[in-house]
């Protein structure tokens, strides 16, 4: 079982992810870090989101910043987007991610800080 799932578009984010799970880590969560992006591979993300057995999503996203939503478009579980300074400065990303529409919400940390997303993933399963 995972009780945390951590989802990065591209291997270019995996520095983040790394941070989120470095907290995870010092909690004793166990996670999975997973690299699929919501456009190149839309039919894996949607099969690991129906098999995963996950409490929390973890989606860390930049540019369009659409895998936090379609996530979330895909669950009921809870759905943390943490947006990636690439293009400026991040703001498209923050942006993408706290504008979603009714009925498919996500929440979103600041620019880059995976570490908030940990944190909270641990309040909502109760174990911070």
């Amino acid at each position: 079982m995972v009780t945390i799932a951590i989802l990065i578009g591209s291997e270019s984010d995996r520095h983040i992810a790394e941070r989120t799970a470095k907290v995870l880590d010092n909690s004793g969560i166990d996670y999975d870090i997973q690299v699929i992006s919501a456009h190149r591979n839309p039919l894996e993300l949607d099969e690991y989101i129906i098999r995963s057995n996950a409490c929390v999503f973890i989606a860390i996203a930049g540019l369009s910043a659409a895998l936090p939503g379609v996530i979330a478009s895909r669950t009921k579980k809870p759905v943390i987007g943490v947006p990636v300074s690439s293009k400026l400065g991040g703001l498209d990303a923050l942006l993408s991610i706290v504008q979603m529409p009714k009925g498919v919400p996500v929440a979103c940390v600041g620019i880059d800080n995976g570490e908030n997303a940990a944190h909270l993933a641990l309040r909502i399963i109760g174990k911070n």
